[in-house]
């Protein structure tokens, strides 16, 4: 075999090694030839190996802060919400509540205008009784509100991957966002019910007040009714809750949704602006709280019976619907109505506008667009 001293040898010479007549040494031409076919086989390795991997996912950290951040942003949106609406939430209840029992038809505020009922209010507790109960109010909110969100961002997420999203009216968008927001609803008031049971005995104190605290709230239910006291009234407020958070959550998307793809002013951009989230939310709740107002109502009636040692008044959740049917008619299951509208209406709007805000600010991908 012949030694080969001149300039090295490449693919293109070998190519063109007929027509030159340049043949070239053997070594060469065995070179050029196991060179290129290495890389031949070292390009087509690279290649099946892009084809048969996908894009790297996110890690467990990664996925981790995600939900962090999902949760954070939720509880944030109901504890603001629920303080900034606290005083009707009050009222709202005393009005609810009018009626069950002697103590607590002297302590309620007589008919008139919400203003007017406020005012009387702190003029005869302080200024500082319309935010009693707030506290527990914003210890249930922060885990309800959470859990609350994120269930609905999850259940909603996966059932796009299973039927992908066909537009903002159609029939299986609007069903998958009333079925993810009724079972958030579910999942988030019965993880948090005991505490949303206190609530509601301390925002309906009137006069001297003879629950102290959440502890001894807690404590003296369980004095009262045993451990199941702490779940008196669950199944009339999940009965309540899962349709009103149903309604909530798939009249607030679908018009969420409208807004950014109707071509609204303003509605260009992955999220609506504040005025456009404030009125989805507001029509939202409006909505909501009309269809489910009178479910509230029995809830009510049920959680404080058998309140400070008095004797049930209702043996059953429709025993409330006939009662009230008989002793204060129709109008009855809409007393508190008017409150309830000043309280819900801006309550939900705060809450969908502030959720928004915190995923935007805390950078939340998940379910960021086409909702």
């Amino acid at each position: 075999m012949a030694f080969h001293h001149g300039p090295k040898w490449t693919p293109q010479d070998l190519d063109a090694a007929a027509l030159t007549g340049n043949e070239g040494a053997e070594v060469d031409m065995e070179r050029v030839l196991v060179e290129d076919e290495g890389a031949r086989l070292l390009e087509r390795e690279a290649q099946g190996d892009q084809e048969g991997q996908e894009a790297p996912g996110p890690s467990r950290r990664e996925e981790a802060i995600e939900v962090i951040k999902l949760l954070t942003s939720g509880g944030l949106a109901g504890a603001i919400s629920k303080t900034a609406t606290a005083p009707l939430a009050r009222l709202t209840i005393l009005y609810q509540v009018k009626g069950l029992s002697a103590q607590t038809m002297q302590g309620s505020p007589a008919s008139g205008s919400v203003l007017r009922a406020l005012r009387e209010m702190a003029a005869r507790e302080g200024l500082s009784s319309l935010w009693r109960g707030n506290g527990v109010t914003i210890v249930h909110r922060l885990p309800y509100s959470a859990a609350n969100f994120w269930v609905y961002e999850q259940v909603n997420e996966q059932w796009k991957h299973i039927i992908p999203a066909q537009g903002t009216l159609a029939a299986a968008d609007v069903t998958r966002r009333f079925v993810a927001g009724g079972i958030a609803g579910l999942t988030a008031c019965t993880l948090a019910y005991p505490l949303d049971l206190v609530r509601t005995r301390l925002a309906a104190q009137v006069g001297a007040p003879v629950y102290s605290g959440i502890g001894a709230t807690l404590a003296a239910i369980v004095r009262e009714g045993g451990a199941r006291g702490l779940y008196r009234g669950l199944g009339a407020t999940l009965a309540q809750v899962a349709p009103s958070l149903a309604i909530n959550y798939a009249a607030y998307e679908t018009l969420r949704s409208a807004w950014l793809g109707g071509g609204a002013p303003g509605s260009r951009g992955e999220v609506p602006s504040v005025p456009a989230t404030l009125a989805c939310g507001s029509l939202a709740g409006l909505v909501s709280s009309t269809a489910t107002f009178p479910l509230d109502l029995v809830r009510r009636r049920l959680q404080l019976q058998g309140a400070h040692g008095a004797a049930d008044v209702y043996a059953s959740y429709a025993g409330v619907f006939r009662s009230i049917a008989a002793r204060e008619g129709l109008r009855g299951f809409y007393a508190g109505i008017l409150p309830e509208y000043y309280k819900v209406v801006p309550g939900v709007a705060i809450a969908f506008c502030s959720y928004e805000l915190m995923k935007r600010t805390l950078g939340v991908q998940t379910n960021a667009t086409q909702r």
